[in-house]
């Protein structure tokens, strides 16, 4: 299927550039996004995508120079100057030393653009916290202090924007509340408010039209995806959540007949609607599953980042991922900035299995770049294949944007 679809690509490349164009005609992109791709050979989708995305320092040495250009002239375009003054703001967890590896890639990729970046948290503290990532280097940390209708550090430094590496599942109100220094991604666009059901109903309408101009089946590139209430601490909700589960399971049985799916049997992800970092994620074959959770695994099923309660999840289909390294399991994730490819890896882990969660401890990233595309297109058909979903994603991602504060 690949196979057909990149030479579709390469093929049609005109009229694709055409329909992306016009397509993202009046929409905002936020100033980066990555994207998680799974692949079943006859069925490759978008399964997640993150607006606040950690993980840049894990593309590969190519993209990563290529990608201070794409940064430069996304300052250039939507603020008008690559010489700003930036504040990244980052998660408030110092404990996860990987972490800090992303923020120091981000800071020398931005830096490369002319602008001076300090990086700080929305917490108040006096002077400045130093962290030392795995491979040495040191990240100092700042307090995000708000002064007026802006921010300020304790060094004095003053921000023209604030670049949001925090993806304010904890809603920050009154750190934010009066903010007139913008912030990029849109604060709206933060998992207090966003909802993965809006972005995949968005994904699935591009999906099928992309899949028209491509002469491709849609069902190749759609995620099937419910949205469904529940309260995880009442055993009728639950049964209810589980009979819905059983229509779907029972729904993607028939589609994958019909579409004579070599994906293997139906499983569907139940996921927390705003959550994120693969918190508030189960995998079930069946109702009696679902019906059958533990207390424990129904309170770990209730409660997302920050401690908020859970009454929202989507049912989504779960694609499992063909693609090995070795004897690794495999999956391709995309980093965009703006609506431009930015970089990749393939993330893979030798302990799990085709319908689990790669982005786990033991997880190995290796290579994947984008920036094979400018050299050689028509022989790139892995890049060629999952740019075009990261690509639809991030277009929906500008539609998710419609609906939030301008950056």
């Amino acid at each position: 299927m690949k196979d057909l679809i990149h030479n579709q690509i390469v093929k049609n490349k005109k009229k694709l550039d055409s329909w992306f164009e016009e397509k993202a005609k009046g929409l905002n992109f936020p100033i980066y996004a990555s994207v998680d791709i799974r692949d079943c050979g006859i069925k490759l989708a978008s399964v997640d995508a993150n607006i606040f995305p950690a993980g840049f320092n894990n593309i590969c040495d190519v993209d990563q120079e290529t990608t201070k250009d794409l940064f430069k002239n996304y300052l250039l375009k939507n603020y008008g100057s690559h010489n700003l003054k930036i504040l990244l703001l980052t998660e408030e967890h110092t404990s996860n030393r990987y972490y800090w590896e992303n923020v120091k890639t981000l800071v020398d990729l931005i830096s490369a653009s002319g602008s001076e970046v300090r990086v700080a948290v929305p917490k108040v503290f006096s002077g400045k916290t130093s962290i030392t990532t795995p491979k040495g280097a040191v990240v100092d940390v700042y307090s995000a202090l708000r002064e007026g209708d802006g921010v300020k550090t304790f060094d004095g430094f003053i921000p023209d924007l604030i670049i949001s590496n925090n993806d304010f599942s904890n809603s920050y109100e009154e750190w934010y509340k009066g903010l007139k220094t913008p912030i990029n991604p849109a604060y709206d666009l933060g998992w207090f408010k966003r909802k993965k059901s809006d972005h995949f109903k968005f994904y699935n309408q591009l999906a099928e039209e992309i899949s028209s101009v491509l002469d491709i089946n849609p069902w190749t590139f759609t995620v099937k995806t419910e949205l469904a209430e529940v309260n995880f601490d009442d055993d009728s909700s639950v049964l209810q959540l589980a009979e819905k589960t059983q229509k779907f399971i029972d729904g993607l049985e028939s589609d994958y007949k019909k579409n004579k799916s070599g994906c293997g049997e139906p499983v569907v992800f139940i996921k927390n609607n705003r959550g994120t970092y693969g918190m508030g994620i189960i995998s079930v074959r069946s109702s009696e599953e679902l019906k059958n959770l533990s207390s424990k695994e129904r309170k770990k099923m209730g409660y997302s980042k920050g401690g908020s309660s859970v009454y929202e999840v989507i049912l989504q289909e779960g694609i499992p991922t063909q693609l090995k390294s070795g004897t690794a399991t495999a999956e391709p994730v995309i980093y965009l900035v703006g609506n431009k490819l930015a970089g990749g890896f393939m993330r893979t882990h030798k302990d799990k299995g085709p319908v689990e969660n790669l982005n786990s401890p033991g997880a190995v990233f290796e290579r994947l770049c984008m920036s094979d595309l400018m050299v050689d297109m028509q022989g790139s058909l892995q890049e060629n294949v999952y740019g075009l979903v990261a690509k639809l994603n991030v277009l929906a991602i500008g539609l998710e944007s419609r609906y939030a504060v301008p950056f």
